[in-house]
């Protein structure tokens, strides 16, 4: 079971359209810490109903390691974006994608090689429109 699932994964209808080229239902549930897994369990909404802390594409976000009390700001980006020297991070990578569609205040785990990490949001600034 994802050690996610008791967050909903709140998406809007614009980045649910621009990312469903990068996952298919069918492979949702080959990984359960997948973009295509936390995207078929997304809850999507109009722009204007997002929270203005919420975790789209295009936002700036703060994460706290909750093992080391290290904090990381990153972008999620498209993967055609990405560049690691800017640390924009494709929504394709597992922490993207373990990210996407949650909310300033939430803690969230995912896999790593080492095994499983938690990661409080501590801030989260929205794209700019």
């Amino acid at each position: 079971m994802n050690p996610n699932e008791s967050n909903p994964v709140i998406i809007t209808q614009e980045d649910y359209n621009l990312l469903k080229p990068y996952f298919s239902k069918q492979n949702a549930g080959s990984d359960e810490m997948s973009l295509s897994a936390e995207l078929s369990r997304a809850i999507i909404i109009k722009k204007e109903a997002f929270p203005a802390h919420g975790i789209r594409l295009n936002a700036r976000v703060w994460i706290t390691d909750e093992a080391t009390g290290e904090t990381t700001a990153l972008t999620i980006v498209l993967p055609q974006y990405a560049n690691i020297k800017e640390k924009k991070i494709s929504v394709t990578t597992p922490i993207a994608a373990a990210l996407i569609g949650f909310r300033k205040g939430d803690t969230v785990q995912w896999k790593v090689p080492a095994g499983l990490k938690v990661f409080s949001i501590t801030d989260v600034v929205p794209p700019n429109e």
